[in-house]
């Protein structure tokens, strides 16, 4: 008989379950890295990296679960808290997310990269004044950092504090001027004006060689900017298009697929739900395509003493993912649709408010504007039977105007070719008049051209509609400290801003098979 072969160690098993996952070879290496961990129980690094396995294999309960026992072991390791912060954060589980920050403490300890990743963390999930403190240590070890810098400005232009932020970007630049992220955040700070602008610098950037289709992306759409503040129409255009074909070209999307998706959440029948609503604050969700006016209403709404103004968040998302047990990309997939069919709703409304109490400090209201759980509406008027639907409703053209010229992450994929764009617009447009006839009464929309024109008016509407007093305060939008942590940070510290001539109006004739595919039929 032949000796029997020793069980590999831990430190073997590590490396063939990262070989696996490094060629996706999910099941395998979710495999060795559960018999790495019973060599090693509670390992927090196996665990960090059996949650990002069983992500990707969609297991999302289990997922949470990996990186909450990995939070649950109280490490302190530096290696293992920088990929377990973002875990958390997928799973909108902010107080252990603020636990383990805390335990990398005091900031003057952290090297520069781990203030960075950690401050990036803050953001994301709509902390900004929590993550300038971060950013500022690490700039004081080092002033002239690039990426501290840059990533300063971004959060200083979330917080209103936008002299700061141009001071950071051009001493950024200066040190750096091959870093495109920091042409394009320069851009959005300012109206720039024929004595004082970038637009030759901008154009070098362009042509220096190498540069990725993400840089592209990025200094054609801040050349965009300049040159629309300048009335350069006809470059300004080029120069949008030159930023739309270069951050298409690193997407994958479908018009097809959204279409589906669509369709099925249409098709969706919610199953019998509690009348009596969860025990919580009352959510006011504020949704509807993005660049629709739905940050101006917030801040609108935030000025009442009762509604605490949370931002754009996806804890909503994350509750489906729960209730559904699948992980996917994007707010929302088929299969989320399918599986909610059989789900716990009300479940996952307590979940969701749950979720969100932490944030609360009393308030009865609470907003929560993310403009693409208008995708979410079916399960919301479920799992929230108390929850108010406020729907930001704008021209259709502006608003496609507007996502065209934004530069989003990698949201709205849609939203940088024209047919694409349009076609998106009416399958929003479709389902949004479904929701009404499916849910009448759950939903109030809202203009934006009269809240601009008649604020008292439109909110004293949205105030009844909420249950809420009207309080002047919220038209008072001038010196609000509340961080605002969407593109729309620049525009809304300007104010309620009434346009007589729409944006889109000089670049009618470029925008022409966009307008005809909007009037299309739905």
């Amino acid at each position: 008989m032949s000796p029997a072969v020793p069980a590999p160690g831990y430190g073997a098993l590590l490396e063939r379950a990262e070989a696996c996952a490094a060629r996706r070879d999910i099941d395998q290496a979710i495999a060795l890295y559960g018999a790495a961990l019973v060599q090693k129980p509670a390992d927090p690094y196996v665990l960090v990296q059996l949650s990002y396995m069983h992500s990707l294999r969609g297991q999302y309960r289990k997922a949470l679960a990996c990186a909450m026992q990995a939070h649950a072991t109280g490490t302190s390791s530096p290696k293992v808290l920088d990929e377990l912060l973002p875990r958390l954060r997928t799973f909108n589980e902010i107080p252990a997310l603020l636990e383990c920050i805390k335990r990398m403490l005091p900031a003057s300890r952290m090297s520069i990269p781990a203030l960075i990743r950690a401050a990036a963390q803050l953001s994301y999930v709509n902390l900004p004044d929590q993550a300038i403190v971060l950013l500022d240590e690490a700039r004081r070890a080092d002033p002239d950092y690039p990426t501290t810098l840059l990533a300063r400005t971004q959060v200083l232009t979330y917080l209103g504090r936008f002299r700061e932020a141009e001071q950071d970007v051009a001493r950024a630049l200066k040190r750096a001027p091959e870093i495109a992220q920091g042409w394009w955040l320069q851009a959005a700070l300012r109206r720039q004006q024929p004595t004082s602008h970038h637009v030759d610098a901008i154009k070098a950037q362009l042509q220096r060689p190498g540069r990725s289709a993400a840089d592209v992306a990025l200094l054609g759409f801040a050349l965009h900017k300049e040159l629309d503040d300048l009335g350069d129409t006809q470059g300004a255009w080029q120069a949008l298009m030159l930023g739309c074909r270069a951050k298409r070209s690193t997407l994958q999307y479908e018009t097809g697929a959204s279409y589906r998706l669509m369709q099925a959440l249409a098709a969706f029948t919610p199953p019998p739900t509690p009348a009596t609503g969860n025990a919580g604050a009352t959510p006011i969700f504020i949704v509807g395509m993005h660049r629709s006016g739905t940050t101006l209403l917030e801040q609108m709404m935030d000025g009442s003493p009762h509604v605490r103004g949370i931002g754009e968040l996806y804890d909503f998302t994350s509750a489906m993912r729960h209730a559904t047990d699948h992980h996917c990309r994007g707010v929302i997939d088929t299969t989320i649709v399918e599986r909610a069919q059989r789900a716990d709703l009300a479940a996952a409304g307590q979940r969701y408010l749950d979720g969100i109490a932490w944030r609360l400090q009393g308030e009865a209201f609470f907003t929560d504007k993310l403009p693409s759980n208008f995708l979410n509406i079916g399960f919301i008027a479920a799992a929230l039977p108390q929850a108010r639907i406020l729907h930001l409703v704008r021209d259709p053209v502006e608003t496609c105007f507007s996502n065209l010229r934004e530069l989003f992450s990698e949201a709205n994929p849609y939203s940088y070719d024209l047919q694409e764009l349009a076609a998106y617009y009416r399958q929003y447009r479709a389902l949004m008049a479904h929701w009404h006839r499916r849910f009448p009464g759950r939903i109030l929309d809202v203009e934006y051209a009269r809240l601009v024109r008649e604020p008292e008016a439109v909110l004293r509407q949205v105030c009844a509609f909420c249950g809420l007093d009207f309080d002047p305060a919220m038209l008072e939008l001038a010196g609000r400290q509340r961080g605002v942590v969407t593109a729309s940070a620049v525009q809304v510290r300007g104010g309620i801003q009434a346009r007589d001539v729409p944006k889109w109006a000089p670049y009618a004739k470029h925008l022409a098979p966009l307008i005809q595919a909007l009037r299309r039929p739905d």
